[in-house]
């Protein structure tokens, strides 16, 4: 059963680029017309049947250490993904490993995935609502999230390459560009001002600085930046690391000098909801900032939550937090309720991070987008894929997401 809508010449077209994409995957040529199909729809009307699913695992290192409050990494080790369907077409995804904020290591990673993998492909062909609701089912809650985020990916991935559209167009072609921030990691002073001077040559209007650990230093630190880059904007990210008192405190001190952040994200611990709301009172009505849950919004009941009992302005979207599906209930909700939005990551590579670009691309309603890991990395395994000028991403009319890897180099 292909696609409802779907013209048969531009499918079978489609069909046969897949069929000789079986031995080698390339970027795909763009359509001469591109054709817009609603996601929703194509939940119901694409049959999937898998031929070949695999994870293996992607390790990539950084080009310095990557600190935060919570934890410190040197190398990515993610999971990357690889499904073909019967009709030749590959999708490609990634499950991102961030210690302390992802619940699996790599090894439980690989897996799950391939417990999920091996389902894949002794399964009759189905619907694409009905194999990811039972890759859903196979790994559930947040527990899972990012080997499921990983598998969507590439389940949608290969539909969208199989029906030969780009993604941001699938979810809604409202933009083919986004602009991302690029952060700093926790470091001295010195090395932060050099960082922000190098990332104001690049074109970086917003730096996301990561804080804490130790609040005297966190102020240091502020005050180097903007003594090189004095009309950035600034994402102040805690990752949990204040007490409310600490986290109000930096705020105030930041006033008294004159440093207003655009945007105050996850302050304290992700299960002190009291404490986040406290801190979103205060900063909302005493300085005018943001405060934004991240950590603290790993589920749909969370967003529930928050939006209840008033306790953050923004919503952190990551996919290995939620999973694709789980991200866009999220976004419904968080819409309807006038809560903004900003899509985020751990630390990956250009596959999971062009999923992502290409979901805010599309859809368009993210106020803050927080992208810029694979900048972070010294090498860059993925082939094709988005185009990158600075702080801006470009996403062409390659089906999909455009993005693959030379899959028996990482074997």
């Amino acid at each position: 059963m292909g696609p409802i809508g779907v013209a048969p010449n531009s499918l079978s077209h489609s069909l046969l680029f897949c069929s000789a994409a079986r031995t080698t995957v390339a970027t795909a040529t763009p359509l001469a017309t591109p054709t817009s199909f609603g996601f929703k729809n194509l939940l119901e009307t694409f049959s999937v049947n898998v031929q070949i699913a695999e994870g293996r695992p992607l390790n990539v290192p950084l080009v310095a250490p990557f600190t935060i409050a919570s934890s410190r990494l040197e190398k990515a080790e993610n999971v990357a993904i690889r499904i073909e369907l019967s009709n030749g077409c590959v999708g490609w995804g990634e499950a991102p490993i961030l210690p302390f904020v992802t619940a699996e290591d790599q090894p439980a990673a690989l897996a799950k995935a391939a417990e999920a993998s091996e389902f894949l492909k002794r399964s009759p062909a189905m619907t694409l609502s009905g194999v990811l609701g039972e890759i859903g089912a196979i790994l559930p809650g947040h527990e899972f999230a990012s080997v499921r985020a990983g598998l969507e990916m590439a389940l949608i991935d290969a539909v969208a390459n199989s029906i030969g559209v780009p993604l941001w167009r699938l979810f809604g072609g409202t933009s083919n560009t986004i602009t991302t921030d690029i952060t700093i990691p926790i470091v001295s002073p010195n090395e932060a001002a050099e960082l922000a001077s190098k990332y104001y040559k690049q074109g970086f209007k917003t730096l996301k600085l990561k804080v804490g650990k130790n609040l005297k230093s966190d102020i240091e630190v502020l005050l180097a930046i903007r003594s090189v880059h004095p009309d950035c904007q600034f994402i102040l990210d805690a990752n949990e690391g204040y007490t409310p008192n600490e986290a109000v405190e930096v705020l105030q001190k930041l006033h008294e000098v004159g440093v207003t952040p655009v945007l105050f994200e996850q302050p304290v611990h992700r299960d002190n909801w009291e404490g986040l709301g406290h801190v979103t009172q205060i900063a909302k009505e005493k300085y005018r900032i943001s405060v934004a849950a991240d950590e603290s919004c790993r589920s749909l009941h969370d967003v529930h939550k928050i939006v209840k009992e008033n306790l953050a302005d923004v919503i952190n979207i990551k996919l290995a937090k939620v999973g694709v599906m789980g991200a866009l209930e999220i976004i419904e909700v968080a819409r309807k309720s006038g809560l903004d939005l900003m899509i985020g990551g751990m630390v990956e590579t250009r596959l999971a991070m062009g999923f992502a670009g290409h979901l805010a691309a599309g859809f368009g309603c993210f106020r803050f987008i927080d992208l810029d890991t694979p900048l972070l990395l010294s090498e860059d395994p993925v082939f094709g894929g988005y185009e990158v000028s600075g702080p801006v991403y470009k996403f062409t009319n390659a089906r999909g997401h455009g993005g693959f890897l030379h899959w028996d180099s990482i074997a």
